[in-house]
This record gives C-alpha cells, structure tokens and sequence, in this order.
C-alpha cells in the first residue's frame, strides 16, 4: 500500500503561483513512478504531469508544458508541482497518484490515489 496526502491548494488570482505538495508514504517508492491529475466540475480526469522516481524523468500534458514543472525531494518522498501563470481553466480538483515503474497518462493505470487538493483561479 501507498499513502498519499496531497496539500497547497488555494486561491490564487490569474497569473499566479501555487506549488502542491504530495507527500507518500507505505512502500519504498524507487521503483514507482508519480503523478499529477486534475479534475473540474463536469470533466473528465486530465493528466498534468508525471515523474519516474528512480530517474527523475517526466512528461507533462500539453495544457501545462511550459507554466508547470514537476519534481521530487527524495528525503521528504515528496513530489512537488510548481505551477505558474496559472490561468482560469487551471482551476480544479488536483490529485496526487502513483502506479509501479513508468509514467503514464492514464489514470486509469495508477493504483494509489491521494483525496485531492482544490485550486481555483480568480480573475
């Protein structure tokens, strides 16, 4: 089993920053890769970004290329994202998931889910 708790959600206006946090805990994660999804009233599920942990390789969806970044302190098994000039279709349910080995876009591929953070954007 993995635990995840997901934290750092708020509100911010259009333009900021907001970094979430996930913190994970149950299993040695070196052989478990990370990821971030989102979810807004009426929508489906969307990947945002992913990390292998052992390489520390990523992907991200094409909606956040560019303004998110993902990444991982180790020490703390925590993965971060840091998401900037966020913009009003940004706001959602963000969730923290983690699956064995490789990253993946499909959340239907993850096995471990946090309860999600909520972020809203404010124009």
């Amino acid at each position: 089993q993995v635990q995840l708790v997901e934290s750092g959600g708020g509100l911010v206006q259009v333009g900021g920053s907001l970094r979430l946090s996930c913190a994970a805990s149950g299993r040695a994660l070196i052989n478990y890769a990370m990821g971030w999804f989102r979810q807004a009233p009426g929508k489906e599920r969307e990947f945002v970004a992913g990390i292998k942990y052992s390489s520390g390789s990523t992907l991200y969806g094409d909606s956040v290329k560019g303004r998110f970044t993902i990444s991982i302190d180790n020490a703390k098994n925590t993965v971060y994202l840091q998401a900037n000039s966020l913009k009003p279709e940004d706001a959602a349910v963000y969730y923290c998931a983690s699956r064995r080995f490789y990253v993946s876009s499909r959340a239907t591929e993850y096995d471990y889910w946090g309860q999600g953070t909520q972020v809203t954007v404010s124009s």
